[in-house]
């Protein structure tokens, strides 16, 4: 039987990383060996179980992130942007996989992964899950059927302390409605609507957030010709699934050559 995969999870005390150990935890393929938090945070020093309000696991968090690379063959993290731009040359320098679910990147952020991308193995997604991939390859096939005489609005729901909008997976479902289009998404966004706006312009593509509760993640892509709408639709109601995507992108970045790469190419889509 080959060695199991060895995870460090990064920013283990947020919500993803708490589930993370769990999902982790759980698998026959991969092992949990490092738990990180930024430098001073209250939890360094516990067990990462305990302090996650269960079991203890025998692993205790840490803030040296060099330890935790050297006993890990892939990092999992979804922290924010500047944490995540700082640790994809550190990952890469210790040819560990970094497995990126942090969103609400700039430009040049983008520019920093791609660079640290060329020496090592990197799976960024704005959604890990299976049915966010699908949805995103099938909005690409949809708008590229309908051309410019539907009318594309992605409209988004997430929890209340998500700071970024459009979410990640807005993004995402926007590059593929405009890619099946022969569009770039930078030209047609159009990301708020607010007073005397005029008329739609005809090839944009609409965004809207809605923040409240405790969301997990729903996603709606519509298509709003005359006299009739399709509406493509996805629903998270438990965060596992992101978790077990992020697994799953770790397990499968094992041998692979330097490059960014994307869940749509973790699962064969």
């Amino acid at each position: 039987m080959e060695r199991m995969v060895r995870i460090a999870v990064m920013g283990v005390s947020g919500r993803m990383g708490q589930m993370l150990l769990r999902v982790t935890g759980e698998s026959d393929l991969a092992v949990l060996t490092a738990a990180v938090e930024r430098p001073g945070h209250p939890w360094i020093g516990q067990d990462a179980g305990t302090a996650a309000g269960g079991a203890a696991l025998g692993l205790t968090v840490t803030q040296n992130l060099g330890a935790a690379l050297s006993r890990a063959d892939a990092v999992i993290d979804f922290t924010t942007p500047a944490a995540t731009v700082a640790l994809a040359p550190q990952a890469a320098a210790a040819g560990v996989a970094h497995v990126i679910g942090t969103t609400g990147f700039a430009a040049d952020d983008l520019t920093a992964i791609a660079r640290a991308a060329r020496t090592g193995v990197i799976v960024r997604a704005g959604n890990m899950s299976l049915g966010v991939n699908l949805l995103v390859g099938l909005t690409e096939q949809v708008s590229q059927a309908l051309g410019l005489d539907f009318d594309i609005e992605i409209v988004e729901a997430h929890h209340r302390h998500k700071v970024d909008a459009p979410s990640g997976t807005a993004l995402m479902l926007g590059e593929a409605a405009a890619a099946g289009r022969g569009q770039r998404l930078a030209e047609v966004a159009d990301r708020g609507r607010d007073g005397i706006t005029g008329a739609r312009a005809s090839g944009a593509i609409g965004f809207h957030a809605i923040r409240g509760g405790d969301y997990v993640g729903e996603h709606d892509v519509i298509f709003a010709g005359s006299g009739e709408r399709i509406v493509l639709r996805h629903v998270a109601s438990d965060r596992s699934v992101f978790a077990r995507g992020a697994l799953r992108a770790a397990i499968w970045a094992q041998g692979q050559s330097p490059g960014e790469y994307s869940m749509r190419d973790v699962l064969g889509l």
